[in-house]
């Protein structure tokens, strides 16, 4: 039998902090906080979940791996993110139909075209 996706891990300068500003982004709920690592999840039983840990140094560098969200209004959407603390972020993506924005840790992240588009 083939594994399951459980979660992914965020290594963060301040876990709780991002962890909140994920959960506000995607209307998740925090399903686990300890001292050293918050888990968040679109419902408690609902995977895969973001566990956001702490680490010292801060990101150098484009993310490796990074979220697509595709909200029903992408402008809506992205004046939202920005409102909570996201920023507009150039990794080269030149003239696309999605916006690259970044976390406030910098973490990178796409807010694609409307579902109504697709």
């Amino acid at each position: 039998m083939p594994s399951r996706w459980e979660q992914v891990v965020v290594d963060s300068e301040d876990p709780a902090r991002l962890a909140r500003w994920w959960a506000e982004a995607l209307g998740y709920v925090i399903v686990h906080e300890a001292p050293d690592e918050v888990e968040i999840r679109r419902t408690p039983a609902e995977m895969p979940g973001l566990l956001f840990t702490p680490v010292t140094e801060v990101k150098k560098g484009k993310n490796r791996l990074h979220l697509d969200l595709r909200p029903d209004d992408q402008e809506a959407e992205v004046e939202r993110l920005v409102g909570m603390g996201a920023r507009y972020a150039d990794i080269g993506q030149g003239d696309v139909g999605w916006v690259v924005l970044a976390d406030p840790e910098g973490n990178e992240f796409c807010v694609l075209a409307g579902s109504s588009s697709t």
